[in-house]
């Protein structure tokens, strides 16, 4: 078996955001995919061990935010490589506060939706958020990231964390 051909999965890279007792906290993921039309229903899937899965179980809401193509590694980097245990994500950051309470990611964004969790599946070292979309917006008609640009062209990784994390 070559675990490589999960890449050829098409993937996108995007920023879930949550809130907990008034913290924001938000992470990098690839897994986020609508579920249903009616009502409109997304689902986002998080590592357990991530502090962004405990702010969306503790909550029940959080944000996407769908990051455009050329998103730069730094800003990938900051979500998706630090912790945010002992470091404010949002600092320095241009993000606002959704009609869930949630935060927004408005940097390198080209749009984002709000959700609130409605379902929860679990998928071993993943929980697979399903929300209800409360809110949508296109911020820019650019291209967006995809998982393999990420990995192929800029030569991102995947940390250990990623549902596509493949030990080399």
């Amino acid at each position: 078996m070559n675990p490589k051909a999960l890449y050829k999965i098409s993937y996108g890279l995007y920023v879930v955001a949550s809130v907990k007792d008034g913290k924001y906290n938000g992470q990098i993921a690839n897994t986020v995919f609508q579920v249903a039309s009616k009502p409109i229903l997304i689902a986002a899937s998080l590592n357990k061990e991530n502090l962004t899965h405990n702010y969306v179980k503790h909550s029940g809401v959080f944000t996407v935010s769908v990051l455009a193509k050329d998103t730069p590694m730094e800003f990938i980097g900051r979500f998706g490589f630090k912790s945010g245990k002992n470091f404010d994500k949002f600092k320095g950051i241009n993000y606002k506060i959704g009609k869930t309470g949630a935060p927004v990611v408005l940097d390198n964004a080209v749009a984002y939706i709000e959700a609130k969790v409605v379902n929860r599946l679990d998928a071993s070292t993943h929980t697979l958020f399903i929300g209800e979309v409360v809110d949508a917006e296109l911020l820019e008609d650019r291209e967006v990231m995809t998982y393999e640009h990420y990995h192929f062209v800029k030569g991102g990784k995947s940390p250990k964390t990623a549902t596509v994390y493949l030990e080399e």
